[in-house]
């Protein structure tokens, strides 16, 4: 819309606001194109958690990077309201039901699969973008992200993605490569004894730990290839957001081939088993049974300049805005494995839709 950005970034390291579409490329191989042709100084937007469908990436109008992002929205927003969830919760543990059969399956290749759900939401009048940004961008331990998704197509004009990421996909800084896969998690509590003892189950969760190991396996596998000197810490540390508990794990490398960007770093390693599954393409096809398209949740936002560096986040915390503003589309979900449990699963979701309705300002809901 009129005004907006059409992309930003913002975290702990500083912000990336652009302005503006220059050239649109919902074709993965036109952004690559345009990178290494060196006329394209930088490409930014949004890969869609399914690369067969149109991504949403731009060579912006113009583009700056700060150390925060302005504080220039100020005011409230309007009254919303969830006016449903797709599916109900009982569909939902029924989803999960299924996954839990093929896991169980010893013929079965699947080992996890990331099942999630949506709540549509509408409001009084149209949301204020900048506003909401603002709210989503307290959370220093996230990176608050809004993308213009016009560039994938006609389908998705004027409508927008916006969220705040507590997970980096992948990050190139000249030789440097850094991920930080998350996978498990617990709610947070205002209750300083409950809040520590969640934290202290989820770092002790075999559960948890067996989910986030097969995430970081795949990361190794994938980088392995692509680095040298590849370092992963030992063990997951916990990591914390405003409402969510996860287990992260640093990973470090050197990239082997200086010609190798950020942006295909990030086509390499997505969808991790953080927002998939293993493995990848049986995960992928049973969330296509079950959800259907998901659009641009559990893709990635980021950006990646001509000389190969940038900056990728998982787009998970978020919400599709539509066009006029005035409804929106907020997603969810949870890693599914042997061990895990419906009802468990379902709370899991509900922990997770905290981050964005909070900034949003919907009250309380089950």
């Amino acid at each position: 819309m009129m005004g907006e950005p059409s992309f930003v970034l913002a975290g702990p390291d500083g912000a990336v606001i652009a302005d503006g579409v220059h050239s649109p490329y919902p074709r993965l191989a036109d952004a690559r194109a345009a990178l290494a042709s060196g006329d394209t100084p930088i490409v930014l937007g949004a890969l869609p958690f399914d690369l067969n469908h149109p991504a949403a990436l731009m060579r912006p109008e113009s583009v700056r990077f700060t150390t925060a992002l302005p504080d220039e929205s100020h005011g409230d927003l309007p009254n919303i309201r969830i006016t449903g969830q797709r599916p109900s919760p009982d569909v939902h543990r029924a989803r999960i039901a299924e996954a839990l059969r093929r896991l169980a399956d010893p013929a079965d290749e699947l080992h996890k699969v990331v099942l999630a759900r949506a709540l549509a939401l509408e409001a009084d009048a149209p949301i204020d973008v900048g506003v909401l940004l603002r709210r989503l961008a307290r959370d220093h331990t996230a990176s608050a992200y809004l993308v213009d998704l016009t560039a994938a197509g006609a389908a998705f004009a004027g409508t927008a993605l916006i969220g705040a990421s507590p997970e980096l996909l992948v990050a190139r800084r000249g030789e440097v490569v850094t991920c930080r896969p998350f996978a498990g998690s617990a709610p947070r509590s205002p209750d300083p004894t409950t809040d520590a003892a969640n934290g202290a189950a989820l770092a002790a969760s075999a559960k948890n730990l067996h989910e986030h190991q097969l995430v970081v396996d795949q990361m190794r596998e994938a980088l392995e290839p692509l680095c040298v000197d590849l370092r992963i810490a030992p063990r997951p540390e916990l990591s914390s957001t405003s409402a969510v508990w996860h287990l992260s794990t640093p990973i470090s490398g050197r990239i082997r081939e200086k010609s190798f960007t950020a942006l295909d770093l990030a086509l390499a390693l997505h969808p991790t088993p953080a927002v998939g599954g293993v493995p990848s393409t049986a995960a992928a096809a049973l969330i296509n049974q079950l959800e259907g398209d998901r659009g641009f949740y559990a893709g990635a936002v980021g950006w990646c300049d001509a000389g190969g560096d940038g900056k990728w986040v998982v787009s998970i915390r978020c919400a599709e805005l539509s066009a006029d503003r005035g409804t929106a589309i907020a997603r969810a979900g949870g890693g599914i494995v042997a061990e895990s449990d419906p009802d468990d699963e379902v709370a899991e979701t509900i922990t997770k839709f905290k981050t964005i309705l909070t900034a949003l300002g919907v009250e309380r809901w089950h």
